[in-house]
């Protein structure tokens, strides 16, 4: 057969030596149990929107690789009004990613893959909380054997049950030309999706302050009541686990960790895709190494429980301040790495970032443009205000691993974190007695 022509049985397509890439297209189903839909029929109207955040999340890539960057104010406006759309009237069921974002799963199935198989799993651990036929001393051995599930039947395509501080510097993506795009120049949209990260969470974390009984209905629909509030005043930040959900990451960090990993990547990939100095497939090699670098790996399991818990009495029926503003977790991480990275960026041979680089970094992780921000990608305004940084040129490219960087990086997670305790398991022997919010939240007096 010609280099030009691949036979897929009675089709014939182009073949790789063309530009096509092929990637497998073969697909996981859910575990069966019990729970099996209780979120659907329990909690009947938040079920739908998570459906329409999944519908947000999947119009995305192809606006993103679609349009051209310059018409990104007007794109960035529509999409938002189309995502606030589809939360007043959401669909019955949660899409795949295929159905409203065709165009880049064509190109990049394993990226829908890692989505769509957490989304279940999101579903799936949903049902077992929320199924009151679960007693709740149960809902942990339930849980462990769906995570179970999730990680061994999509190897590489199942997100790590890792912390995001391991992954996020595993994917090395701090020094690419991309790297913030899409919190920056697409504003609007992006803090949808910073609504959608506080969102799922807190829905669990009602869950865990109820329990089985009739409290349940009551803390989640209390909860849920609050997204109204939270699109008109929406979190600067993505919102980790430990954070929105600190009960729940205690019951399972490794679902909590999952989730954040999955949440990382959807801004990684909003931000590649918004790039436009790469063709489609320079687009796929990338996507492909971030997955991999943020899916499981040997000895992830032994770090599931790596992390503190800023609030752990946080009460989600209310929408605190710190949840609000761009400081927090992921913040911390960020500026983290930067400080990992540096000796070997300093053009001077200092060991710490100067204050120019620092001040560039908090601007870039906020969304928007702000006053005195450098336009483009992360590194681009820090080499901007720092003349003569170091970067590696070849570890720019798309699909190569900075490996120097990420070394860099994860010894720099040890040093600070290795030694630290694991976050401890919560006690699940009795269904717990949820006790009046501490305060009504409705949007700040700025949003007003």
């Amino acid at each position: 057969m010609a280099c030009g022509t691949v036979a897929l049985g009675a089709l014939v397509v182009a073949s790789a030596c063309s530009g096509l890439h092929l990637q497998q297209r073969d697909d996981a189903s859910f575990v069966r149990g019990p729970y099996n839909s209780a979120f659907f029929w329990r909690h009947r109207e938040e079920f739908r929107f998570q459906g329409a955040i999944h519908v947000a999340h999947a119009l995305q890539h192809d606006r993103l690789q679609l349009t051209p960057l310059a018409d990104h104010e007007v794109v960035d406006a529509r999409t938002d009004a189309e995502y606030l759309e589809a939360a007043r009237h959401p669909p019955l069921t949660g899409p795949t990613m295929m159905l409203y974002g065709p165009h880049v799963g064509q190109a990049i199935w394993d990226l829908y893959r890692a989505i769509d198989w957490t989304h279940q799993h999101h579903e799936q651990t949903y049902d077992i909380l929320m199924d009151r036929d679960i007693a709740w001393n149960e809902k942990a051995a339930w849980t462990e054997r769906s995570v179970h599930a999730y990680l061994a039947r999509q190897p590489g395509i199942a997100r790590s049950e890792a912390p995001l501080d391991v992954t996020m510097r595993r994917a090395g993506v701090m020094g690419k030309p991309y790297t913030t795009l899409f919190r920056n120049e697409y504003p609007e949209s992006n803090d949808f999706f910073y609504m959608a990260h506080w969102w799922h969470p807190v829905i669990y974390e009602a869950v865990m302050i109820s329990g089985n009984d009739e409290e349940q209905e009551s803390a989640v629909h209390d909860t849920h009541a609050l997204t109204p509030h939270v699109l008109a005043d929406r979190p600067k930040r993505m919102l980790l686990s430990r954070e929105a959900m600190p009960r729940y990451a205690r019951l399972s960090p490794e679902s909590a960790n999952i989730f954040d990993n999955l949440h990382m990547l959807h801004g990684i990939a909003y931000d590649i895709l918004a790039y436009e100095g790469w063709t489609m497939d320079e687009k796929r090699r990338e996507l492909d190494r971030v997955i991999a670098a943020m899916s499981h790996q040997p000895g992830d399991e032994q770090l599931a429980r790596k992390f503190a818990l800023p609030y752990p009495e946080m009460d989600p029926r209310v929408y605190a301040d710190w949840m609000r503003g761009s400081d927090g977790e992921m913040t911390r991480i960020m500026f983290e790495m930067l400080e990992e990275m540096w000796p070997m960026m300093s053009p001077d041979g200092s060991r710490e970032p100067p204050a120019a680089a620092v001040e560039q970094m908090r601007l870039k992780l906020q969304p928007g443009m702000q006053p005195g921000e450098v336009p483009g990608s992360l590194m681009e305004a820090i080499g901007h205000v720092v003349p003569g940084m170091k970067l590696d040129p070849t570890s720019m490219q798309p699909g190569t691993t900075p490996r120097k960087m990420i070394d860099a990086m994860l010894a720099g997670w040890q040093r600070r974190y290795g030694a630290m305790l694991d976050v401890a398991p919560i006690d699940m022997s009795s269904d717990p007695a949820s006790r009046p919010a501490l305060a009504a939240s409705g949007p700040s007096e700025e949003a007003r």
